[in-house]
């Protein structure tokens, strides 16, 4: 059963080569936009790499990357094939060509569409990595003389600041980490004694948060210790009073962060993906309809296009065989090789 079947006249036939020109230059560009996206959520997924367990997000990066760099390849090829449409001398050389090429460009379409749907489904991936990834970095935020941790601080300090949170969910995650370095502690100091002894496994835990979690928005001087002693403050109930730290945990900032970017990537690239599609359908009909007048005298007849001769899965199954078939054979080995093997 044909499929998309399309009567043509030869003005038509120079239309629909000059419009597939022009619109192939434009998915370049669309490939092109592509691929600086992914480069550019690349980056930024590495900047917050230290507070991120895993690296599985990347995986919506590396494949805009790849699709953008081959769009721009299909899309070149596709200017030079309708460049070649109208001419009968130089078009049949692009006959054994195009059934590779139209494989190869289904199939990076298709992963086109499937970096589309990841950078919408990967939030509960991303969640995941930033909870524990920022758990750690809460953890070691102290150890300033570890080598590997020495930057620690200075990462979750910047990462406070730049999105206005504090921990993980929220400001009393410090309460439950030591992020104050023995270093700078006065184990003179009975205060410091009685909290150590206090906690089971040795470690001096306030009800405290470091600097960068203070809001500068706030018109009182930053409370950042002592937090829920109401009599450590004049005027102060921690309870009902609006504190003057970020409130938001920095995994809430980071997944709104990281999604509003990813929907906003995926939005332009579905539109990269539609132009993509038009471009293949009208190189399909353009060659299909240059194929009808292949060698007659009069080329200016009209003529059928047609996106697929036969039905879906029957073209399918027509370009998989073929790969399965060479699996097949890789995998089987062959008698002699057996033979060889007993022997020896």
């Amino acid at each position: 059963m044909v499929v998309g079947k399309m009567k043509l006249t030869f003005q038509k036939r120079v239309k629909l080569a000059q419009y597939l020109w022009m619109l192939s230059w434009f998915a370049t560009l669309g490939g092109a936009v592509t691929f600086t996206l992914g480069c550019f959520l690349k980056t930024e997924l590495r900047r917050r790499g230290e507070v991120m367990d895993n690296t599985d997000i990347h995986c919506v990066p590396n494949t805009l990357m790849i699709v953008g760099l081959a769009s721009m390849g299909i899309n070149y090829f596709a200017s030079r094939i309708c460049q070649d449409a109208l001419d009968p001398g130089r078009f049949p050389r692009w006959k054994t060509f195009l059934k590779p090429f139209f494989g190869c460009s289904v199939f990076f379409t298709t992963l086109m569409l499937i970096s589309v749907i990841l950078s919408y489904a990967m939030k509960g991936s991303l969640e995941t990595s930033l909870k524990i990834g920022l758990k750690n970095g809460i953890r070691f935020y102290k150890d300033t003389d570890t080598p590997g941790r020495c930057f620690q601080k200075q990462t979750i300090d910047r990462l406070q600041m730049e999105f206005q949170c504090c921990g993980n969910s929220n400001y009393r995650d410090w309460f439950e980490v030591q992020w104050i370095s023995n270093r700078y502690l006065d184990f003179s100091s009975k205060e410091v004694k009685d909290r150590i002894k206090s906690n089971v496994d040795g470690r001096y835990l306030i009800d405290g948060v470091p600097f960068s979690c203070c809001n500068p928005s706030s018109p009182r001087p930053c409370i950042q210790y002592r937090i829920t002693n109401n009599t450590a403050h004049y005027n102060y109930e921690h309870q009902t009073e609006e504190l003057n730290l970020f409130i938001r945990g920095c995994r809430e900032a980071l997944v709104y962060y990281y999604m509003g970017l990813m929907n906003t990537i995926g939005a332009v690239v579905l539109s990269v993906f539609l132009l993509q599609c038009s471009v293949l359908a009208s190189v399909r009909l353009l060659q299909t309809s240059m194929e009808a007048v292949a060698g007659q005298e009069n080329v200016e007849v009209d003529s059928e296009g047609y996106l697929l001769e036969k039905g879906v899965k029957e073209t399918f199954m027509e370009y998989v065989d073929p790969v399965l078939k060479l699996l097949w054979m890789n995998q089987v080995t062959p008698p002699e090789a057996k033979a060889e093997a007993g022997a020896s």
